[in-house]
């Protein structure tokens, strides 16, 4: 069996939060100044100056998966990095999206040179993620998302994987601090690329 590399894909593979931001400026006249991961008090409407929030602000993420999936560029380095490490393990994209976004997903990786599983979440994804490993029989793991939340999650479900913390987009990293239960923050594929393979290496779960 071989290893198994689990990675989220906005921010991580994708850059996203700028160009949804863009679009909010363009097609909504709302500024978007997002401190931190949290989406929450985000999104300020220049018309009256009030905050978009709930439904609304949901309905907006709705609204740019998948229309404006196409704005989304390449994390530099991303793929190279995967295609390196595909000629030794086995590479699953876990996002979370709905699920009638799947295809637009594959075929949006596709158009950057990255064609690996994709499936879509909805929620935590330390369920999914150990699944995912159960089900492939790998005998080591690495996870990597930018959420901090998700990394609690898969310590929680899935305590051997390893847990990987990337926030590509600079200006969203430099605000973030480190999750706390990954077991590295990493912000380059580069540097990624050698600390998930020393992982691969090992053939061991994380805390053997």
């Amino acid at each position: 069996m071989k290893p198994l590399l689990i990675t989220d894909c906005d921010e991580v593979l994708l850059h996203m939060v700028r160009h949804f931001g863009s679009w909010l400026d363009e097609a909504h006249d709302i500024d978007f100044a997002l401190d931190g991961s949290d989406f929450a008090n985000s999104m300020r409407r220049r018309a009256d100056s009030s905050m978009v929030e709930g439904k609304a602000m949901w309905a907006l993420l709705d609204g740019f998966f998948p229309a404006e999936m196409a704005r989304q560029t390449l994390v530099p380095h991303a793929r190279e990095a995967l295609a390196a490490l595909a000629e030794v393990a086995d590479i699953v994209v876990l996002t979370n999206l709905g699920d009638h976004c799947r295809e637009h997903r594959v075929a949006q990786l596709a158009t950057h040179g990255i064609a690996h599983r994709v499936e879509c979440n909805q929620g935590p994804k330390g369920p999914p993620v150990a699944r995912l490993v159960e089900s492939m029989g790998s005998p080591v793991a690495v996870f990597v998302d930018d959420l901090a939340v998700h990394h609690e999650s898969v310590a929680a479900h899935a305590p051997a994987v390893h847990r990987l913390h990337m926030i590509a987009e600079p200006a969203l990293a430099a605000k973030v601090p480190a999750a706390p239960h990954a077991h590295a923050r990493i912000d380059d594929w580069r540097e990624a690329q050698d600390w998930i393979a020393q992982r691969f290496a090992t053939g061991a779960g994380a805390g053997a």
